[in-house]
Protein backbone atom coordinates (compact mmCIF):
# COMPACT_ATOMS: atom_id res chain seq x y z
CA UNK A 1 0.00 0.00 0.00
CA UNK A 2 1.51 3.39 -0.99
CA UNK A 3 2.31 5.88 1.75
CA UNK A 4 1.80 9.65 1.90
CA UNK A 5 5.42 10.28 0.92
CA UNK A 6 4.73 8.46 -2.36
CA UNK A 7 2.31 11.16 -3.55
CA UNK A 8 3.74 13.02 -6.56
CA UNK A 9 4.27 16.78 -6.25
CA UNK A 10 1.49 18.90 -7.72
CA UNK A 11 3.88 20.67 -10.11
CA UNK A 12 5.22 17.32 -11.30
CA UNK A 13 1.69 16.15 -12.07
CA UNK A 14 0.91 19.37 -13.93
CA UNK A 15 3.89 18.86 -16.21
CA UNK A 16 2.97 15.27 -17.07
CA UNK A 17 1.79 14.40 -20.62
CA UNK A 18 -1.14 12.45 -19.15
CA UNK A 19 -2.72 15.56 -17.67
CA UNK A 20 -1.84 17.87 -20.57
CA UNK A 21 -5.27 17.53 -22.29
CA UNK A 22 -7.05 18.50 -19.07
CA UNK A 23 -4.72 21.46 -18.55
CA UNK A 24 -5.34 22.57 -22.13
CA UNK A 25 -9.12 22.21 -21.83
CA UNK A 26 -9.68 23.64 -18.35
CA UNK A 27 -6.57 25.65 -17.47
CA UNK A 28 -3.66 24.94 -15.12
CA UNK A 29 -5.25 26.63 -12.11
CA UNK A 30 -8.44 24.57 -12.31
CA UNK A 31 -6.50 21.31 -12.63
CA UNK A 32 -4.12 22.33 -9.82
CA UNK A 33 -7.05 23.09 -7.52
CA UNK A 34 -8.56 19.63 -8.09
CA UNK A 35 -5.22 17.89 -7.59
CA UNK A 36 -4.66 19.71 -4.29
CA UNK A 37 -8.16 18.83 -3.13
CA UNK A 38 -7.68 15.13 -3.91
CA UNK A 39 -4.31 14.93 -2.18
CA UNK A 40 -5.57 16.93 0.82
CA UNK A 41 -8.33 14.37 1.29
CA UNK A 42 -5.81 11.52 1.10
CA UNK A 43 -3.63 13.16 3.75
CA UNK A 44 -6.60 13.72 6.02
CA UNK A 45 -7.62 10.06 5.69
CA UNK A 46 -3.96 8.95 5.80
CA UNK A 47 -4.66 6.56 2.94
CA UNK A 48 -3.19 6.61 -0.57
CA UNK A 49 -4.90 4.57 -3.33
CA UNK A 50 -2.67 2.65 -5.75
CA UNK A 51 -3.66 4.93 -8.65
CA UNK A 52 -2.56 8.09 -6.83
CA UNK A 53 1.19 7.56 -7.25
CA UNK A 54 1.17 8.09 -11.02
CA UNK A 55 -0.13 10.99 -13.12
CA UNK A 56 -2.27 8.68 -15.25
CA UNK A 57 -4.33 7.78 -12.19
CA UNK A 58 -5.53 11.34 -11.73
CA UNK A 59 -6.99 11.72 -15.22
CA UNK A 60 -10.34 10.03 -14.52
CA UNK A 61 -10.46 11.22 -10.91
CA UNK A 62 -10.36 14.92 -11.75
CA UNK A 63 -11.68 14.73 -15.34
CA UNK A 64 -15.19 13.85 -14.18
CA UNK A 65 -15.15 16.67 -11.65
CA UNK A 66 -13.90 19.23 -14.17
CA UNK A 67 -16.55 18.26 -16.72
CA UNK A 68 -19.26 19.17 -14.20
CA UNK A 69 -17.98 22.76 -14.08
CA UNK A 70 -18.21 23.36 -17.81
CA UNK A 71 -20.84 23.48 -20.54
CA UNK A 72 -20.66 20.36 -22.72
CA UNK A 73 -22.61 19.05 -25.71
CA UNK A 74 -25.14 16.33 -24.85
CA UNK A 75 -27.46 14.00 -26.71
CA UNK A 76 -31.06 15.01 -25.99
CA UNK A 77 -32.84 11.65 -26.27
CA UNK A 78 -35.53 12.51 -23.74
CA UNK A 79 -38.36 12.72 -26.25
CA UNK A 80 -38.82 16.43 -25.49
CA UNK A 81 -37.53 18.10 -28.63
CA UNK A 82 -37.36 21.71 -27.38
CA UNK A 83 -35.92 20.98 -23.94
CA UNK A 84 -35.52 24.04 -21.72
CA UNK A 85 -32.78 22.40 -19.63
CA UNK A 86 -30.86 21.16 -22.68
CA UNK A 87 -30.64 24.35 -24.72
CA UNK A 88 -34.03 24.43 -26.44
CA UNK A 89 -34.01 24.85 -30.24
CA UNK A 90 -31.01 23.62 -32.22
CA UNK A 91 -29.03 25.77 -34.64
CA UNK A 92 -27.56 24.40 -37.84
CA UNK A 93 -23.83 24.29 -38.43
CA UNK A 94 -24.45 25.91 -41.80
CA UNK A 95 -26.15 28.89 -40.18
CA UNK A 96 -23.36 29.20 -37.61
CA UNK A 97 -20.71 29.18 -40.33
CA UNK A 98 -22.57 31.89 -42.24
CA UNK A 99 -22.75 34.29 -39.30
CA UNK A 100 -19.19 33.67 -38.01
CA UNK A 101 -17.74 36.88 -39.56
CA UNK A 102 -20.48 38.95 -37.91
CA UNK A 103 -19.67 37.48 -34.52
CA UNK A 104 -15.87 37.64 -34.76
CA UNK A 105 -15.59 41.06 -36.42
CA UNK A 106 -17.12 44.52 -35.91
CA UNK A 107 -20.58 44.85 -37.47
CA UNK A 108 -23.23 47.52 -38.04
CA UNK A 109 -25.14 46.54 -34.91
CA UNK A 110 -26.63 49.98 -34.32
CA UNK A 111 -24.82 52.05 -36.91
CA UNK A 112 -26.56 53.52 -39.97
CA UNK A 113 -24.10 53.06 -42.83
CA UNK A 114 -26.04 55.47 -45.10
CA UNK A 115 -26.22 58.32 -42.61
CA UNK A 116 -22.90 57.56 -40.96
CA UNK A 117 -24.54 57.91 -37.54
CA UNK A 118 -25.95 55.86 -34.71
CA UNK A 119 -28.91 53.69 -35.66
CA UNK A 120 -31.45 51.36 -34.00
CA UNK A 121 -30.19 47.87 -33.20
CA UNK A 122 -33.58 46.24 -33.85
CA UNK A 123 -33.90 47.67 -37.37
CA UNK A 124 -32.69 44.69 -39.42
CA UNK A 125 -34.72 42.01 -37.62
CA UNK A 126 -37.69 44.37 -37.36
CA UNK A 127 -37.81 44.74 -41.13
CA UNK A 128 -37.60 40.96 -41.59
CA UNK A 129 -40.32 40.22 -39.04
CA UNK A 130 -42.63 42.96 -40.34
CA UNK A 131 -42.28 41.54 -43.84
CA UNK A 132 -42.92 37.97 -42.72
CA UNK A 133 -45.80 38.85 -40.40
CA UNK A 134 -47.34 41.78 -42.24
CA UNK A 135 -47.29 43.89 -39.08
CA UNK A 136 -46.39 47.55 -38.43
CA UNK A 137 -43.54 47.34 -35.94
CA UNK A 138 -41.42 44.94 -33.87
CA UNK A 139 -38.95 45.21 -31.02
CA UNK A 140 -36.78 42.54 -29.40
CA UNK A 141 -35.84 41.80 -25.76
CA UNK A 142 -34.01 38.95 -24.05
CA UNK A 143 -36.94 36.51 -23.55
CA UNK A 144 -40.71 36.33 -23.72
CA UNK A 145 -41.20 36.91 -19.99
CA UNK A 146 -39.22 40.14 -20.40
CA UNK A 147 -41.35 41.04 -23.42
CA UNK A 148 -44.56 40.68 -21.43
CA UNK A 149 -43.10 42.50 -18.43
CA UNK A 150 -42.01 45.40 -20.64
CA UNK A 151 -45.45 45.66 -22.25
CA UNK A 152 -47.16 45.60 -18.84
CA UNK A 153 -44.82 48.20 -17.40
CA UNK A 154 -45.28 50.49 -20.39
CA UNK A 155 -49.07 50.50 -20.42
CA UNK A 156 -50.10 49.28 -16.97
CA UNK A 157 -47.73 51.02 -14.55
CA UNK A 158 -49.67 51.99 -11.40
CA UNK A 159 -52.86 50.93 -13.15
CA UNK A 160 -55.07 47.86 -13.58
CA UNK A 161 -54.58 45.17 -16.23
CA UNK A 162 -57.50 42.81 -16.89
CA UNK A 163 -56.75 39.08 -17.24
CA UNK A 164 -58.99 36.02 -17.15
CA UNK A 165 -58.69 33.98 -13.93
CA UNK A 166 -58.23 30.92 -16.12
CA UNK A 167 -55.07 32.41 -17.62
CA UNK A 168 -53.15 33.31 -14.44
CA UNK A 169 -50.49 30.77 -15.30
CA UNK A 170 -47.25 29.64 -13.74
CA UNK A 171 -44.41 29.08 -16.19
CA UNK A 172 -41.11 27.22 -15.75
CA UNK A 173 -39.01 28.04 -12.72
CA UNK A 174 -42.09 28.85 -10.57
CA UNK A 175 -42.62 32.26 -12.21
CA UNK A 176 -46.27 33.21 -11.88
CA UNK A 177 -48.12 35.77 -13.98
CA UNK A 178 -49.56 37.67 -10.98
CA UNK A 179 -46.06 38.07 -9.52
CA UNK A 180 -44.69 39.20 -12.88
CA UNK A 181 -47.45 41.78 -13.14
CA UNK A 182 -46.72 43.03 -9.64
CA UNK A 183 -43.03 43.45 -10.47
CA UNK A 184 -44.02 45.31 -13.63
CA UNK A 185 -45.89 47.82 -11.46
CA UNK A 186 -49.39 46.69 -12.45
CA UNK A 187 -52.46 45.88 -10.41
CA UNK A 188 -54.10 42.63 -11.42
CA UNK A 189 -57.77 42.89 -12.37
CA UNK A 190 -59.13 39.34 -12.37
CA UNK A 191 -61.93 38.60 -14.81
CA UNK A 192 -64.36 35.67 -15.06
CA UNK A 193 -63.75 32.30 -13.43
CA UNK A 194 -61.07 29.64 -13.66
CA UNK A 195 -62.91 27.59 -16.27
CA UNK A 196 -65.23 30.12 -17.95
CA UNK A 197 -64.60 33.71 -18.98
CA UNK A 198 -66.78 35.60 -21.45
CA UNK A 199 -66.26 38.88 -23.30
CA UNK A 200 -69.07 40.33 -21.14
CA UNK A 201 -66.80 39.82 -18.11
CA UNK A 202 -64.09 41.91 -19.75
CA UNK A 203 -66.65 44.51 -20.85
CA UNK A 204 -67.64 45.13 -17.24
CA UNK A 205 -64.10 46.17 -16.28
CA UNK A 206 -62.84 47.66 -19.58
CA UNK A 207 -63.58 51.29 -18.58
CA UNK A 208 -61.26 51.01 -15.56
CA UNK A 209 -58.53 48.91 -17.18
CA UNK A 210 -55.28 50.28 -18.63
CA UNK A 211 -54.75 47.14 -20.73
CA UNK A 212 -56.60 43.96 -21.71
CA UNK A 213 -54.37 40.86 -21.62
CA UNK A 214 -54.88 37.35 -22.93
CA UNK A 215 -52.40 34.56 -22.18
CA UNK A 216 -52.34 31.71 -24.67
CA UNK A 217 -52.34 28.32 -22.86
CA UNK A 218 -48.96 27.22 -24.10
CA UNK A 219 -47.97 25.77 -20.69
CA UNK A 220 -51.21 24.04 -19.77
CA UNK A 221 -54.45 22.60 -21.14
CA UNK A 222 -58.02 22.63 -19.80
CA UNK A 223 -60.87 20.44 -20.97
CA UNK A 224 -64.55 20.09 -20.11
CA UNK A 225 -66.93 22.85 -19.11
CA UNK A 226 -64.75 25.71 -20.33
CA UNK A 227 -65.09 28.98 -22.23
CA UNK A 228 -62.56 31.65 -23.07
CA UNK A 229 -62.42 34.99 -24.85
CA UNK A 230 -60.92 35.00 -28.35
CA UNK A 231 -58.19 37.37 -29.45
CA UNK A 232 -60.62 39.00 -31.88
CA UNK A 233 -63.20 39.69 -29.16
CA UNK A 234 -60.55 41.17 -26.88
CA UNK A 235 -59.13 43.35 -29.67
CA UNK A 236 -62.56 44.70 -30.61
CA UNK A 237 -63.38 45.50 -26.97
CA UNK A 238 -60.06 47.26 -26.53
CA UNK A 239 -60.63 49.35 -29.64
CA UNK A 240 -64.11 50.29 -28.45
CA UNK A 241 -62.78 51.57 -25.12
CA UNK A 242 -59.46 52.86 -26.52
CA UNK A 243 -57.57 50.44 -24.26
CA UNK A 244 -54.51 48.55 -25.61
CA UNK A 245 -54.99 44.81 -26.03
CA UNK A 246 -52.18 42.23 -25.92
CA UNK A 247 -51.93 38.47 -26.40
CA UNK A 248 -49.00 36.67 -24.79
CA UNK A 249 -48.59 33.81 -27.24
CA UNK A 250 -45.64 32.16 -25.46
CA UNK A 251 -44.44 29.88 -28.24
CA UNK A 252 -44.74 31.48 -31.64
CA UNK A 253 -44.43 29.82 -35.03
CA UNK A 254 -44.36 32.03 -38.10
CA UNK A 255 -45.79 29.24 -40.24
CA UNK A 256 -48.77 26.90 -39.99
CA UNK A 257 -47.24 23.68 -38.63
CA UNK A 258 -50.20 21.59 -39.71
CA UNK A 259 -48.96 21.62 -43.32
CA UNK A 260 -46.28 19.15 -42.14
CA UNK A 261 -48.75 17.03 -40.23
CA UNK A 262 -47.85 18.65 -36.89
CA UNK A 263 -50.35 20.00 -34.33
CA UNK A 264 -51.75 23.38 -35.28
CA UNK A 265 -50.68 26.40 -33.22
CA UNK A 266 -51.81 30.03 -33.75
CA UNK A 267 -49.23 32.20 -35.48
CA UNK A 268 -48.45 35.73 -34.21
CA UNK A 269 -49.65 37.21 -37.50
CA UNK A 270 -52.98 35.38 -37.27
CA UNK A 271 -53.48 36.82 -33.77
CA UNK A 272 -52.71 40.36 -34.92
CA UNK A 273 -55.03 39.91 -37.91
CA UNK A 274 -57.91 39.44 -35.46
CA UNK A 275 -57.49 43.03 -34.29
CA UNK A 276 -55.25 42.70 -31.23
CA UNK A 277 -52.84 45.62 -30.76
CA UNK A 278 -49.78 43.66 -29.58
CA UNK A 279 -48.53 40.10 -29.46
CA UNK A 280 -45.53 38.72 -27.56
CA UNK A 281 -43.78 35.41 -28.31
CA UNK A 282 -40.47 33.57 -28.05
CA UNK A 283 -37.69 33.60 -30.61
CA UNK A 284 -36.68 30.04 -29.79
CA UNK A 285 -39.26 27.32 -29.16
CA UNK A 286 -41.45 27.00 -32.26
CA UNK A 287 -39.69 29.71 -34.25
CA UNK A 288 -36.51 27.65 -33.98
CA UNK A 289 -33.99 30.46 -33.44
CA UNK A 290 -32.34 31.80 -30.29
CA UNK A 291 -33.81 32.72 -26.91
CA UNK A 292 -35.37 36.17 -27.09
CA UNK A 293 -38.73 37.85 -26.71
CA UNK A 294 -40.51 39.46 -29.65
CA UNK A 295 -43.10 42.23 -29.31
CA UNK A 296 -45.03 42.94 -32.51
CA UNK A 297 -48.00 45.01 -33.53
CA UNK A 298 -49.12 48.64 -33.57
CA UNK A 299 -46.34 51.08 -34.46
CA UNK A 300 -47.39 53.82 -32.00
CA UNK A 301 -47.52 51.28 -29.16
CA UNK A 302 -44.20 49.65 -30.09
CA UNK A 303 -42.56 53.09 -30.26
CA UNK A 304 -43.85 53.83 -26.79
CA UNK A 305 -42.37 50.53 -25.61
CA UNK A 306 -38.99 51.45 -27.13
CA UNK A 307 -38.94 54.66 -25.09
CA UNK A 308 -39.45 52.81 -21.81
CA UNK A 309 -36.14 52.94 -19.84
CA UNK A 310 -36.58 49.24 -19.07
CA UNK A 311 -36.12 48.47 -22.77
CA UNK A 312 -32.40 49.21 -22.53
CA UNK A 313 -32.04 46.92 -19.53
CA UNK A 314 -33.76 44.10 -21.44
CA UNK A 315 -32.17 44.57 -24.87
CA UNK A 316 -30.35 41.75 -26.65
CA UNK A 317 -26.77 41.59 -27.90
CA UNK A 318 -25.34 41.17 -31.39
CA UNK A 319 -25.15 37.37 -31.11
CA UNK A 320 -28.89 37.07 -30.44
CA UNK A 321 -29.86 39.48 -33.20
CA UNK A 322 -27.49 37.89 -35.71
CA UNK A 323 -28.80 34.36 -35.07
CA UNK A 324 -32.41 35.54 -35.14
CA UNK A 325 -31.90 37.39 -38.41
CA UNK A 326 -30.15 34.42 -40.04
CA UNK A 327 -33.03 32.14 -38.96
CA UNK A 328 -35.64 34.56 -40.31
CA UNK A 329 -33.97 34.38 -43.73
CA UNK A 330 -34.88 30.69 -43.84
CA UNK A 331 -38.56 31.61 -43.57
CA UNK A 332 -38.36 33.53 -46.85
CA UNK A 333 -38.23 30.14 -48.57
CA UNK A 334 -41.00 28.25 -46.77
CA UNK A 335 -40.91 25.39 -49.28
CA UNK A 336 -37.38 24.52 -48.05
CA UNK A 337 -37.94 25.30 -44.37
CA UNK A 338 -38.21 21.67 -43.22
CA UNK A 339 -34.88 20.94 -44.88
CA UNK A 340 -32.90 23.83 -43.38
CA UNK A 341 -34.50 24.64 -40.00
CA UNK A 342 -33.17 22.03 -37.50
CA UNK A 343 -36.26 22.17 -35.29
CA UNK A 344 -38.67 21.50 -38.13
CA UNK A 345 -36.35 18.91 -39.63
CA UNK A 346 -36.32 17.03 -36.32
CA UNK A 347 -40.10 17.26 -35.87
CA UNK A 348 -40.81 15.95 -39.40
CA UNK A 349 -38.48 12.91 -39.40
CA UNK A 350 -40.26 9.88 -40.83
CA UNK A 351 -40.97 6.76 -38.81
CA UNK A 352 -38.80 4.77 -41.22
CA UNK A 353 -35.83 7.05 -40.52
CA UNK A 354 -36.35 6.78 -36.76
CA UNK A 355 -36.56 2.98 -36.92
CA UNK A 356 -33.38 2.89 -39.00
CA UNK A 357 -31.60 4.98 -36.39
CA UNK A 358 -32.82 2.68 -33.61
CA UNK A 359 -31.58 -0.42 -35.41
CA UNK A 360 -28.15 1.17 -35.96
CA UNK A 361 -27.90 2.02 -32.26
CA UNK A 362 -28.88 -1.50 -31.15
CA UNK A 363 -26.42 -3.11 -33.57
CA UNK A 364 -23.49 -1.35 -31.91
CA UNK A 365 -24.38 -1.75 -28.23
CA UNK A 366 -21.55 -2.92 -25.95
CA UNK A 367 -21.60 -6.22 -24.07
CA UNK A 368 -24.14 -6.32 -21.27
CA UNK A 369 -26.54 -3.84 -22.86
CA UNK A 370 -29.72 -4.92 -24.63
CA UNK A 371 -32.04 -2.77 -26.72
CA UNK A 372 -35.50 -3.00 -28.22
CA UNK A 373 -37.12 -0.82 -30.89
CA UNK A 374 -40.22 0.71 -29.32
CA UNK A 375 -43.08 2.86 -30.57
CA UNK A 376 -43.06 6.05 -28.56
CA UNK A 377 -44.35 9.61 -28.44
CA UNK A 378 -42.37 12.84 -28.34
CA UNK A 379 -43.31 16.21 -26.95
CA UNK A 380 -42.48 19.40 -28.80
CA UNK A 381 -41.66 20.89 -25.40
CA UNK A 382 -40.93 24.16 -23.54
CA UNK A 383 -44.62 24.85 -23.11
CA UNK A 384 -45.39 24.42 -26.81
CA UNK A 385 -48.56 22.37 -27.46
CA UNK A 386 -48.59 20.78 -23.97
CA UNK A 387 -51.63 18.58 -24.66
CA UNK A 388 -50.35 17.06 -27.90
CA UNK A 389 -47.53 14.68 -28.81
CA UNK A 390 -46.15 13.35 -32.07
CA UNK A 391 -45.38 9.70 -32.90
CA UNK A 392 -41.77 8.71 -32.41
CA UNK A 393 -39.44 5.73 -32.01
CA UNK A 394 -37.23 4.94 -29.03
CA UNK A 395 -34.60 2.39 -28.09
CA UNK A 396 -35.49 0.72 -24.79
CA UNK A 397 -32.21 -0.06 -23.02
CA UNK A 398 -31.68 -2.58 -20.23
CA UNK A 399 -28.52 -3.96 -18.61
CA UNK A 400 -28.06 -7.47 -17.32
CA UNK A 401 -26.96 -6.24 -13.87
CA UNK A 402 -27.66 -2.50 -13.58
CA UNK A 403 -30.98 -0.93 -12.65
CA UNK A 404 -32.55 1.61 -14.99
CA UNK A 405 -31.56 4.41 -12.60
CA UNK A 406 -27.89 3.35 -12.56
CA UNK A 407 -27.87 2.82 -16.31
CA UNK A 408 -29.30 6.32 -16.85
CA UNK A 409 -26.59 7.74 -14.57
CA UNK A 410 -23.89 5.89 -16.54
CA UNK A 411 -25.25 7.31 -19.80
CA UNK A 412 -25.10 10.83 -18.35
CA UNK A 413 -21.44 10.19 -17.44
CA UNK A 414 -20.47 9.18 -21.00
CA UNK A 415 -17.83 11.05 -23.01
CA UNK A 416 -20.71 12.93 -24.61
CA UNK A 417 -23.49 12.71 -22.00
CA UNK A 418 -26.61 10.88 -23.16
CA UNK A 419 -29.82 12.06 -21.53
CA UNK A 420 -32.83 9.78 -21.88
CA UNK A 421 -35.86 9.01 -19.74
CA UNK A 422 -36.83 6.07 -17.55
CA UNK A 423 -40.04 4.14 -18.14
CA UNK A 424 -41.00 0.69 -16.81
CA UNK A 425 -37.45 -0.26 -15.75
CA UNK A 426 -35.99 0.72 -19.11
CA UNK A 427 -34.01 3.73 -20.24
CA UNK A 428 -35.72 5.09 -23.33
CA UNK A 429 -33.58 6.87 -25.91
CA UNK A 430 -35.80 8.78 -28.32
CA UNK A 431 -34.34 8.71 -31.81
CA UNK A 432 -35.46 12.21 -32.83
CA UNK A 433 -32.38 13.57 -31.08
CA UNK A 434 -29.95 10.91 -32.29
CA UNK A 435 -27.64 13.12 -34.33
CA UNK A 436 -24.80 12.92 -35.12
CA UNK A 437 -25.39 9.18 -35.33
CA UNK A 438 -21.74 8.17 -35.69
CA UNK A 439 -20.84 10.00 -32.48
CA UNK A 440 -23.79 8.48 -30.62
CA UNK A 441 -22.79 4.96 -31.68
CA UNK A 442 -19.17 5.55 -30.69
CA UNK A 443 -20.20 7.02 -27.33
CA UNK A 444 -22.35 3.97 -26.56
CA UNK A 445 -19.57 1.59 -27.60
CA UNK A 446 -17.15 3.29 -25.20
CA UNK A 447 -19.62 3.47 -22.32
CA UNK A 448 -18.14 2.46 -18.97
CA UNK A 449 -20.63 0.40 -16.95
CA UNK A 450 -19.45 -0.12 -13.38
CA UNK A 451 -21.32 -2.61 -11.22
CA UNK A 452 -21.38 -1.53 -7.58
Amino acid sequence: MPELRDLPAIETLLQSPALAPLVSAHGAESVKSRLRSLQREMRQQRAVPEWATEAEGYVDAIGRDLSKSDYVPVFNLTGTVIHTNLGRALLSQELWNDIAPLITRPMNLEYDLVKGARGQRDTVVEESLCELMGCEAVTIVNNNAAALMLVLNTFGLNAQVAVSRGELVEIGGSFRLPELMHRAGCRLLEVGTTNRTRIADFAEVAPQAAMLLKVHPSNYHMEGFTESVSAGELGALGAEHKVPSCVDLGSGSLVDLSQWGLPKEPTPQSVLAQGVDLVTFSGDKLLGAVQCGIIAGSRPLVEKIRKNPMKRALRVDKLTLTILNATLKLYRQPEALAEHLPLLKTLTLSTATLVQRAERVIAELPEGLSGDVLDSHAQIGSGALPDQTIPSVAVGLTHEHLSAQKLAAALRSAATPIVGRIKENQVLLDMRGAEPMAELQQTLQQLVLVQN
